[in-house]
């Protein structure tokens, strides 16, 4: 049993968005063969009540408050030091000072960070071992949403992409080893940092099968007279608010046309201004709901339009792994490991979008196929026990 010191840029509970998912369940994992001593930021005030049950998984733990309004002002100093400006956004001398005390006392064997923005905080320790889970190439995200804005947005981002990535590569070749998602994501980085290129490998995703399953009979959210659409996801995410943006004025009119009884269901948690604002007839923005799989397991069809996606896509796992039929953009079905047109339907553009959500919802018996099909792919393929045991061969026992 080793000393871990584990450096998370969020709460790590509930698991109840992407990068909490695969937070948490590393967390599990650690903490059931070591000590953790768990180093995090709380951004959403609502997260305050689960404390105590992440606590249950540490042997110490620090929680920094952060309200990213005012984070957003602070990370403006990176204009003029030449840093990306995620790293001052998540500047806190408290949990600087946490660090450093537990490194001091606490006889830590290594360190796990998860997002390399946490790396920051392990400056002052350059002989600690050190494992990152870059979780996806985020530097490249910015690039991406550079091409998407006017300026000077696009300048902003250009620039995040460019200095996030310098300091990814810093991160990544100190580092003892290093994660990726996917085994795309993996080599992705190796072409942007061929230096590190020996020392990255991918650690995928997984999804609680036994959770997200269909053995379990929930009551339906839906009138009985409607034909739900469902997409999940956290809303204040710019690329989930693109994708349901795309969905509900590219797709949805024209699915309305054959399907009038049709209703988009934007189900997350802190839709933004420009989310709320497609609620209508045709469109119902949840919020936060208590529970995602009653959404999931009455929905006609499952989709995920996402234009801008970076690694695997836990919505697609838990909606496959409910046995849902889901239609998902060719930008994050690439990342599935499981076969088109068996386990699930891609599109590459609203038009082939349109004609896949069109096919699942007048072939009632091909689309309960292909959701059998995805719920058979996910528990053979997407166990978390299995892709996090990748991680100990780097922990001592």
């Amino acid at each position: 049993m080793s000393n871990l010191l584990y450096l998370v840029h969020r709460l790590p509970y509930p698991p109840n968005k992407g990068d909490k998912v695969r937070s948490y369940h590393l967390l599990k994992h650690l903490a059931a063969k070591h000590r953790v001593f768990l180093g995090t930021f709380i951004d959403d005030p609502a997260d305050e009540e689960y404390l105590d049950a992440t606590r249950a998984f540490c042997a110490d733990m620090h929680v920094a408050r952060l309200d990213p309004r005012v984070a957003k002002l602070l990370s403006l100093r990176g204009l003029f030091n030449r840093q990306a400006l995620s790293l001052p956004y998540y500047d806190n001398a408290g949990l600087q000072a946490w660090v450093d005390r537990t490194l001091a006392s606490r006889n830590i064997d290594a360190a796990l960070i998860f997002s390399s923005v946490m790396a920051a905080f392990v400056r002052k320790a350059p002989h600690l071992p050190t494992l990152v889970d870059f979780v996806d190439v985020d530097s490249l995200k910015w690039t991406q949403y550079a091409d998407n804005h006017r300026w000077p947005l696009s300048w902003l981002y250009r620039r995040e992409g460019q200095r996030l990535l310098a300091f990814e590569r810093s991160v990544a070749a100190r580092a003892e080893r290093s994660f990726f998602v996917t085994e795309g994501e993996t080599d992705l980085f190796r072409g942007l940092a061929p230096e590190c290129a020996t020392k990255v490998e991918a650690m995928c995703n997984g999804v609680d099968a036994d959770y997200f399953s269909p053995r379990h009979p929930l009551p339906s959210p839906f009138q009985a007279d409607e034909l739900p659409l469902v997409f999940t996801g956290a809303m204040d995410y710019w690329p989930n608010i693109d994708a349901v943006n795309w969905f509900a004025t590219e797709m949805l009119p024209r699915l309305l046309q054959d399907w009038p009884s049709a209703r988009f269901y934007i189900v997350g948690r802190s839709p933004t201004p420009a989310v709320q604002a497609l609620t209508g007839a045709h469109v119902v923005v949840t919020g936060t709901v208590p529970d995602v799989r009653p959404y999931l397991q009455h929905a006609a069809v499952v989709v995920a339009p996402l234009r801008l996606a970076r690694g695997v896509q836990n919505k697609i796992l838990e909606a496959m792994a409910m046995g849902m039929p889901v239609v998902a953009s060719q930008e994050c079905s690439t990342a599935i490991d499981a076969t088109p047109e068996r386990d699930f339907l891609t599109a590459a553009s609203a038009a082939e979008f349109v004609a896949q959500v069109n096919a699942m919802l007048r072939e009632r018996a091909r689309a309960r196929e292909i959701g059998a099909a995805a719920r058979r792919q996910v528990v053979a393929r997407y166990s978390w026990g299995a892709h996090l045991a990748v991680i100990d061969r780097y922990l001592r026992s």
